[in-house]
């Protein structure tokens, strides 16, 4: 399989992946954990983990996802509040309530949700 690697500032190390990464979900969709109760508006991709070895190993050992698929960077919200998280692709489902998500930081980077996503701001896209 050809490979190919990307240095991630999270992990400190570059990363080796394959060449071909397949994401199932893209910069601005509203997706939900398939396990725990919470939802957000994917901010940014990777198409493997990226994030230090200590985030990796401290997820319980039945419970850890593998390391070779996309990785996305959500702003997140429970019912506690929202926050950041960093979640598999095996574990996000698209969200099924298909309402906004409440986050302080969304506006930074996203227009207003438009019923079924966050288009990113003018100044944002490419």
């Amino acid at each position: 399989m050809d490979r190919a690697s990307f240095y991630s500032p999270t992990a400190g190390r570059r990363i080796d992946m394959p060449r071909a990464s397949q994401a199932s979900f893209a910069i601005g969709d509203v997706v939900r954990h398939r396990e725990y109760d919470f939802r957000g508006v994917i901010f940014d991709i990777d198409p493997v983990f990226a994030n230090s070895e200590e985030w990796y190993e401290s997820i319980p050992k039945d419970l850890r996802p593998r390391r070779e698929q996309p990785y996305y960077h959500l702003f997140a919200e429970n019912e506690d509040g929202a926050y950041i998280a960093y979640v598999s692709q095996q574990n996000l489902l698209e969200d099924g309530e298909t309402g906004p998500v409440d986050h302080p930081q969304l506006e930074q980077i996203f227009e207003d949700f438009d019923g079924l996503r966050y288009p990113l701001r003018h100044a944002m896209s490419h």
